[in-house]
């Protein structure tokens, strides 16, 4: 009887011993492969030490110039699931906006998970996508030096005596030129920055006419710099009748910035309302 308890006992501290060393070694979660549809996303995922787990992204993703070398999906509101089930991510992320419910629905039938977040055109908004995109991908611990820094851009921010009357002008050549209004993410970074957006009365992008640059009569005109070399330059643009009748027409008064960086609202977000204050503050200085 003896050696029959001292048998049992042998037995049980063999089985304690193994679920110790199984609390000891958890298994390990398996990584994430990301098809990022958003360059705000993709930013924040490399931004959060996840650059590696990414297979795939979209054509807004442009930052860091590494993206580059990752296979293209297309832009948000025209992708295929096809191009995306071809990659066999585990996850797509992406924010809102522009995604189309279709395609949402075919890559949750080919069993990928899919993350689209709110993306709000503020440095809160912004500093809660990064908080959320962190969370769910157990980076939480990141994410407070990347909002760190956007506040510390902040603060290198120039502080402008006037407001200057700012229009950005969205172009793909000469025939295809837009003006931004309400409600985008332009109207946004121009307000961050300390300028005004000169033209009002309406949401998202409307036609130029040479009317309604006269209306407009802005200080300064913004462009991303894809667009105003596909003007041709600052000559260019000064040829589009009604520009070189307006105040930044007869100054020369154009701004020209990186379409992602200025607009992405992203980790870089501080970064971009610093740089625009600044070259604001320069116009009104001229």
């Amino acid at each position: 009887m003896k050696s029959t308890i001292k048998l049992l006992s042998v037995a049980t501290m063999l089985v304690l011993s193994a679920c110790g060393n199984n609390d000891e070694k958890p298994t390990e979660k398996k990584a994430e492969k990301i098809v990022s549809i958003s360059g705000a996303t993709t930013e924040t995922l490399c931004a959060l030490g996840l650059q590696d787990h990414i297979v795939g992204v979209d054509v807004t993703s442009t930052f860091p110039a590494a993206m580059a070398k990752l296979p293209s999906v297309g832009h948000n509101r025209s992708m295929s699931s096809e191009a995306i089930i071809a990659l066999a991510p585990t996850l797509v992320i992406g924010v809102e906006e522009g995604v189309k419910p279709e395609l949402v629905e075919q890559l949750k039938s080919a069993h990928i998970k899919v993350l689209l977040l709110k993306q709000e055109t503020t440095v809160e908004g912004t500093k809660a996508l990064i908080q959320s995109i962190a969370d769910s991908l157990g980076a939480s611990e990141n994410a407070e030096a990347i909002i760190g820094q956007i506040d510390a851009d902040l603060k290198t921010a120039s502080p402008l005596d006037k407001k200057p009357k700012v229009l950005f002008i969205y172009a793909r050549g000469a025939g295809t030129m837009m003006v931004a209004g309400e409600n985008t993410s332009m109207n946004a970074i121009i307000t961050l920055a300390g300028g005004t957006n000169a033209v009002s009365g309406f949401e998202d992008f409307k036609p130029v006419t040479p009317e309604s640059l006269l209306d407009a009569n802005p200080d300064v005109i913004l462009m991303f710099d894809s667009g105003l070399e596909s003007l041709g330059g600052i000559d260019g643009l000064l040829k589009v009748p009604g520009v070189a009748m307006t105040n930044a027409g007869k100054n020369k008064q154009v701004i020209e910035m990186d379409g992602q960086f200025l607009t992405g609202f992203g980790p870089r977000v501080g970064a971009a309302i610093a740089a625009l204050s600044k070259k604001l503050d320069a116009v009104n200085k001229n």
